[in-house]
C-alpha cells in the first residue's frame, strides 16, 4: 500500500535550535519522520581528536544566540523553499564538547533520497559560512586556538 505525501502544511522547517544541551538525535529523527517520508538523510558533525596535523582535546563553540538561531532558521528554510516536500530539523550546540560529542545535528525528510542528501548537505555548508557560530579548539599540548569555519579546506579533506 502507497504512503501518501506529507501534507504541505507539515513540510518545511519544523524546528531549529541552538542549545546547551547535548542533541538528541532521536528526537529530531521522530520530530521529522512521518507517513510519506521515505528517506531521512542525518547529518552529525561532530567533535575530532586530530585537526590540521595537532592532537585536539576538546572545542568550544560560542555564538551570538539570537542571531545565530535566526540565521540557523533562515539557511533551513530557505532550503525547504527550494525542495518542496522537504522536512527539515536542526540544532547546534555551543559550550564545551569533549571528542566524539555531537555539535550540529541536521535531519532532511523527503519522500526521495535525492532531494533528502540534497537538502542536508545545502544547509550544513550554508550553515558553515552564515550563522554566528565560533569555535575553539583545545589541544593536548594546552594551546587553544579560535578556528574560522569558513576557511579553505586542505586537498582531500572538507572543511571545519
Amino acid at each position: 500500500m502507497a504512503s501518501a505525501a506529507p501534507p504541505a502544511s507539515s513540510t518545511g522547517l519544523l524546528h531549529a535550535a541552538i542549545v546547551h544541551r547535548p542533541i538528541d538525535v532521536g528526537a529530531l529523527i521522530a520530530r521529522a519522520q512521518v507517513p510519506g517520508v521515505g528517506a531521512l538523510s542525518v547529518f552529525l558533525g561532530t567533535v575530532r581528536d586530530f585537526n590540521d596535523g595537532r592532537l585536539v582535546s576538546g572545542m568550544d563553540y560560542e555564538a551570538y544566540e539570537s542571531m545565530a538561531a535566526s540565521e540557523l532558521a533562515a539557511v533551513a528554510r530557505e532550503v525547504c523553499d527550494r525542495s518542496p516536500g522537504l522536512r527539515v530539523t536542526l540544532e547546534h550546540r555551543i559550550g564545551t564538547l569533549a571528542i566524539g560529542d555531537v555539535s550540529v545535528a541536521i535531519v532532511a525528510a523527503h519522500a526521495h533520497r535525492g532531494p533528502a542528501l540534497d537538502g542536508a548537505r545545502a544547509i550544513i555548508e550554508s550553515l558553515k559560512q552564515r550563522v554566528p557560530i565560533w569555535k575553539r579548539e583545545h589541544y593536548v599540548d594546552g594551546e587553544r586556538i579560535w578556528i574560522d569555519p569558513t576557511r579553505a579546506a586542505l586537498p582531500g579533506e572538507e572543511p571545519g
